[in-house]
C-alpha cells in the first residue's frame, strides 16, 4: 500500500508539473505575442503617418533591425522594402495581410518558417492613396522556445519530482502508519481514520461470530474427546485414503500404537489381507466386517463408509469386545449339553428300575432296593432342577427381599444341617471367630455357605476337618481334603465343571454348587478368593 501511495503521489506531481509548465508556456507565449502584435500596430501607425507625409524619403532613412517595412502598390508591386531590393521581390497582391488591407483597411497574418523554429508577424495598413504599408518582425516559435529552455525545465522537473518523491514517501508512511498499528483483536478501540470505522465494526462483529463458533467447536471437540476417551469400544476415524485421522485410547491399546500413528495409513498398523479387504469393502461398498483376536480376547470390527454430498470422505471403525458374548454362548451350549446329560442319567436309572419292577423280574426281597434307587435318583433330579431354577433366577437379577442376617448364627444352622453327613464321613466341623451382620437374602447366604461346607465335607478325607472362620466381614471355609490342582482353580465356579468326574458321581453332586456360590456372592457384591494345595486341602474366602 505504501508503494502504491508513493507511486500515485509522484505520478500526480509529475503530471501537474508538466501541465503547469505547458499552461505557463502557453500563457506567456500568448501574452508576448499579443504585446508584439500591439507593438507592430503602433509602429505601423507611426510609419504610415510618416510615409504619407514624406514618402520614400522617410522610408529610406528608417533604420530598424527588429522590424521590416514594405510598401506595396495597388497592383501588388513592391514599391520599397527596408531589407531587400524591391526589384527582386515578387508580387504581394496574394498575401493574406495585403488582401485584408486592400479590402478592410487593415490586415494581420502570422506565418511559420519552414523549420518551424520561427514565426513572422505581419501587420498591414492601407494608406490614403490606396497603397498598403506593411511591417513585420520575427519571433521564436513555442517549439524553439521550449527547446531552448529544455535544460532548465528538465532541472526543475527533476528537482520537483525528487521533492515530490520525498514528500510522497513521508506522506505514505504517515498515512499507512495508523493502519499498520491497528489492533485487529480489539477493533473498536482503534482511533484511526473515520473512513475505516465501518470496516472495523464489521471486523468486530466477525470476531464475535468467530469466537462463538470456535467456542462451540472447542466444546464439541471436548465432548467428542471425552466420549471417545471413555468408550470401552475402539474408535478409529479414517480418511478416504485410509489414513488415521483420530484414534481413541481403547483402539490404541487394541492395535498397540501411540499418538504418532495419526496421519499414517491404517494398513501400516495392521498389514493383514483380511484387514485390507474389510477397509476396501467399507470404502467401496459401504460396510466391512472383521473378526480380530488380540491378547486372548476376541473383537468384532465394524467399518462403515462416511459420505458427504455423495462423495466418500472417509470411514469409521468400531471395535467391540465380544469375548464375554462368545464365552456366554459357549457356556450356554455347554450348559444345555450338561443339563441334558445330567437329567438323562438319573432318568435312565429311574426308567430302568421302574421297567424291572413293572415286568415282575425283580424278586420281592429286592424291590426295596430298586424303589430306593428310584427315590434317590428322583431326589437327585429335584435337587438338580432346583439348582438350575435358582441359577436362572440369579442370572435374571430378580430383586429379592433382604434382611439383616447374623452370619455366625447362619453358620451354626448350616453346621446343624450338615452334621449327619460330616459324621458319616468322620469329618469334624469347627466354627470360630466373631459374629457380624450382612444386609442380604437369607436363603442365598445360607445356600452360599451350605455349598461351600458341603463341598468341604464331600471332598475331605476320613478323619479330616472343616473349619468355618468369621472375621472382619468375611467367612473362610477351609478343609483338609484332596485339594484342587492349579489348572482347575479358574474353572471350578463354572456350571457342571468337575475336577474329578468319577469322584463327583460317587458324591452325588449336581456340579452347580460352586456356581451358585459365585452368583450368590455377586448378588451381595462380595468377592471370592480361593487357595488350595493338592493333597492338603482347600480354603475359600468370601468377603462382604
Amino acid at each position: 500500500m505504501t508503494s502504491r501511495i508513493f507511486r500515485s503521489t509522484v505520478l500526480v506531481a509529475a503530471v501537474v508539473l508538466i501541465c503547469s509548465l505547458g499552461v505557463t508556456m502557453g500563457v506567456l507565449l500568448r501574452h508576448f505575442s499579443s504585446v508584439r502584435v500591439q507593438q507592430l500596430k503602433d509602429e505601423l501607425s507611426l510609419a504610415a503617418t510618416a510615409t504619407e507625409q514624406y514618402g520614400n524619403s522617410f522610408l529610406e532613412n528608417v533604420e530598424a533591425s527588429r522590424f521590416r517595412v514594405t510598401w506595396i502598390d495597388l497592383d501588388g508591386t513592391v514599391l520599397f522594402d527596408t531589407q531587400v531590393d524591391q526589384s527582386t521581390m515578387e508580387n504581394h497582391s496574394n498575401r493574406e495581410e495585403i488582401m485584408e488591407a486592400f479590402s478592410l483597411g487593415e490586415g494581420s497574418a502570422v506565418r511559420n518558417s519552414s523549420t518551424l523554429t520561427e514565426q513572422t508577424f505581419y501587420e498591414a495598413k492601407r494608406l490614403s492613396d490606396g497603397t498598403v504599408l506593411r511591417i513585420s518582425t520575427n519571433q521564436q516559435s513555442a517549439w524553439a522556445l521550449m527547446m531552448g529552455m529544455i535544460f532548465p525545465i528538465a532541472l526543475i522537473a527533476i528537482l520537483a519530482i525528487a521533492l515530490s518523491g520525498v514528500l510522497a514517501g513521508r506522506m505514505a508512511k504517515k498515512i499507512v502508519e495508523p493502519l499498520n498499528n491497528l489492533d485487529l483483536e480489539q477493533p473498536l478501540k482503534n482511533k484511526a481514520y473515520e473512513e475505516i470505522s465501518p470496516l472495523l465494526r464489521r471486523i468486530h462483529r466477525q470476531h464475535i461470530q468467530i469466537s462463538e463458533q470456535m467456542e462451540t467447536l472447542r466444546r464439541k471437540t471436548d465432548e467428542f474427546q471425552q466420549i471417545t476417551d471413555n468408550m470401552q469400544e475402539g474408535l478409529v476415524l479414517l480418511s478416504h485414503e485410509g489414513t488415521v485421522l483420530s484414534i481413541n485410547p481403547a483402539a490404541k491399546k487394541l492395535f498397540d500404537v501411540e499418538d504418532n500413528c495419526l496421519g499414517k495409513s491404517f494398513l501400516t498398523l495392521d498389514r493383514s489381507a483380511s484387514m485390507r479387504d474389510a477397509l476396501n469393502n467399507a470404502l467401496d461398498k459401504g460396510r466391512g466386517y472383521l473378526r480380530y483376536s488380540h491378547g486372548g480376547r476376541e473383537y468384532q470390527l465394524d467399518l462403515s463408509r462416511i459420505q458427504s454430498e455423495g462423495t466418500t470422505i472417509g470411514a469409521v471403525m468400531l471395535a467391540f469386545d465380544i469375548t464375554e458374548q462368545l464365552n456366554a454362548e459357549q457356556m450356554r451350549r455347554e450348559f444345555s449339553a450338561n443339563v441334558s446329560h445330567e437329567l438323562k442319567t438319573p432318568l435312565q436309572g429311574i426308567i430302568g428300575s421302574a421297567e424291572l419292577l413293572e415286568s415282575g423280574m425283580v424278586k420281592a426281597e429286592d424291590s426295596p432296593r430298586f424303589i430306593g434307587h428310584i427315590r434317590r435318583e428322583a431326589a437327585r433330579l429335584v435337587a438338580l432342577v432346583e439348582d438350575i431354577l435358582r441359577l436362572s433366577q440369579l442370572d435374571e437379577g430378580v430383586a429379592l427381599p433382604t434382611e439383616e442376617v447374623d452370619m455366625l448364627a447362619l453358620a451354626e444352622d448350616v453346621k446343624a444341617i450338615l452334621l449327619p453327613s460330616a459324621e458319616e464321613k468322620n469329618v469334624e466341623i469347627v466354627i470360630s471367630g466373631e459374629s457380624f451382620k450382612v444386609q442380604g437374602v437369607r436363603r442365598l447366604l445360607q445356600e452360599l455357605l451350605y455349598n461351600l461346607c458341603d463341598n468341604g465335607i464331600k471332598y475331605n478325607l476320613p478323619g479330616g476337618k472343616l473349619s468355618i472362620s468369621l472375621a472382619q466381614r468375611s467367612i473362610t471355609v477351609s478343609d483338609t481334603g484332596i485339594g484342587i490342582a492349579p489348572e482347575h482353580r479358574e474353572r471350578v465356579f463354572e456350571r457342571f465343571y468337575r475336577v474329578d468326574k468319577s469322584h463327583s458321581k460317587l458324591s452325588g453332586g449336581t456340579g452347580l454348587g460352586l456356581s451358585i456360590v459365585k452368583h450368590a456372592a455377586a448378588y451381595h457384591k462380595a468377592t471370592i478368593s480361593l487357595e488350595s494345595t493338592p493333597g492338603k486341602g482347600t480354603s475359600i474366602e468370601v468377603k462382604f
